[in-house]
C-alpha cells in the first residue's frame, strides 16, 4: 500500500481538542443557579408585558 493511502486513513487531529481543557480550567466569576435564572426570566417577561401595556 502506498504512503498516500496510509496518510488518508489516519484520523486528523481535532483543532478544538486543546480548547476543552482551557475552558475547564477557567473559573467563572458569576454563578447563576437555576432558581435565579427562572426568577430573572419571569421578571424580564413581566417587564416586557408592562412596557407593551404602557405603549398602547
Amino acid at each position: 500500500m502506498s504512503t498516500a493511502r496510509r496518510r488518508r486513513r489516519e484520523a486528523p487531529v481535532s483543532p478544538g481538542a486543546g480548547l476543552v481543557r482551557f475552558f475547564e480550567e477557567v473559573e467563572s466569576i458569576f454563578e447563576i443557579t437555576p432558581k435565579q435564572l427562572v426568577v430573572i426570566s419571569i421578571i424580564f417577561v413581566v417587564s416586557i408585558a408592562i412596557l407593551n401595556l404602557l405603549a398602547r
